[in-house]
């Protein structure tokens, strides 16, 4: 009895995260492989084609543009798969050194049709249909295996259209912010008296654990950059993705700063073990300056994160304020450095690094410099797309020419 309230618990906490991506896709690939696996037991005369269900399975991605470029490789994979499996059976058997020649033939023609992941399925396709008797019958069922496991998959992802993980995205962004931000608050707050070595060393650990996680905020924000793509619930899904993916690039930037500061401290912490880092006079203004930096990185996450028009234009104008008091607190703590280091020029250059790399900082989060990065990710986006596909831009460029004629016309 006293293990069902941990049972129950755990439906809870499974039934909270029933959004998340991982749990929405386990239930969507096993919708999609049962059907995979009824259409195909009633299209093709085999008595267990597990094939289709499989295919489905890989199919159905968590977004509908990798669900679509992988059935089309898959489909790709197996086809040419098939087709060596026949070519070999013509010419010889089964045996050691002919399924040698027949894995290596095949590995080269996965490459050669470009089937990118699934180039081993193009050999795992070809040893199956190989290893019967009946390779013609064998190797066309497999085909149509495959095709209906890829068309089921295909069509229960256009049907039932992924959901949008710009939400994950977001929330690991500002989960990343929200780290800086801490860190930033701590390092402003034990910048008084002396610090220790271990104190220093552990925030440097943190800073650099802050720069490592990044990686994982860029497979966040890659999934939600393919879950906008040719999905017919987002509008604007281009200027997210410029949004959230040049917000990220800033704070990964951020992140590598605010690594080389507390190394700065750990470095001044180790040379100066009884005595203090800052004359008495420069830590209010350095505590200052990292509560305006560490409010300035929070204001920047809202800014990139926020949907609604009025809590984006707050978050910049808060930014805005944040960003000024943080230079009017490093002019001033300039000042003061520049008198203390002419009576004790001791570790002169950490100082003048970390001032350095609170310049950066400030110019990293600039909202201006924002504006600009985001238009030039919109033109390059756009000129790679005319490069790319250039009579598609002609033809669309024509058709809204017209109706722009139209509307100019008194």
């Amino acid at each position: 009895m006293e293990c069902v309230p941990e049972v129950s618990e755990r439906v809870v906490e499974l039934a909270s995260r029933r959004n998340e991506p991982v749990v929405v896709q386990t239930l969507r690939s096993t919708a999609a492989a049962t059907l995979a696996y009824l259409a195909a037991l009633w299209l093709v005369d085999v008595p267990a084609p597990l094939l289709a269900p499989l295919t489905a399975l890989l199919v159905v991605q968590v977004t509908l543009f990798a669900t679509l470029t992988s059935g089309i490789r898959r489909v790709n994979a197996v086809v040419a798969g098939v087709t060596v499996a026949v070519g070999f059976s013509a010419l010889m058997g089964l045996s050691w050194w002919s399924l040698g020649l027949l894995i290596l033939a095949s590995l080269t023609v996965g490459h050669l049709v470009r089937a990118g992941q699934f180039v081993p399925e193009v050999a795992i396709s070809a040893m199956l249909v190989l290893g019967v008797t009946r390779v013609a019958e064998t190797a066309l069922d497999r085909v149509l295996e495959t095709l209906i496991g890829a068309v089921v998959g295909l069509l229960f992802n256009v049907i039932f259209v992924p959901p949008v993980w710009v939400r994950s995205a977001e929330e690991a962004i500002e989960d990343l912010a929200g780290r800086m931000r801490r860190l930033l608050l701590r390092v402003g707050d034990e910048v008084r008296g002396p610090s220790l070595v271990e104190d220093a060393a552990e925030k440097l650990h943190e800073a650099r654990r802050l720069d490592n996680d990044v990686a994982q905020v860029d497979a966040s924000l890659t999934q939600a950059e393919e879950s906008l793509r040719f999905n017919p619930r987002v509008k604007e899904g281009l200027l997210s993705r410029v949004v959230l993916r040049t917000g990220l690039d800033t704070l990964e930037i951020c992140t590598v700063i605010l690594r080389t500061m507390s190394r700065n401290l750990t470095d001044l912490a180790r040379v100066r073990t009884r005595e203090d880092l800052f004359p008495p006079v420069v830590e209010d203004t350095l505590e200052e300056l990292f509560g305006h930096l560490a409010g300035a990185v929070d204001a920047f996450a809202v800014l990139i994160t926020s949907e609604v028009s009025a809590s984006s234009e707050q978050a910049e104008e808060r930014l805005g304020e944040e960003l000024a008091a943080a230079r009017d607190s490093r002019e001033r703590l300039a000042h003061l450095l520049l008198g203390h280091i002419r009576r004790h020029p001791r570790q002169w250059h950490l100082y003048g690094s970390l001032l350095a790399e609170t310049d950066r900082m400030l110019d990293e989060l600039d909202v201006e410099k924002r504006s600009v990065r985001l238009a030039e990710e919109l033109d390059r986006y756009t000129r790679e797309q005319r490069e790319r596909h250039p009579r598609l831009y002609r033809l669309r460029s024509r058709l809204w020419a017209g109706p722009r004629r139209r509307r100019s016309r008194p």
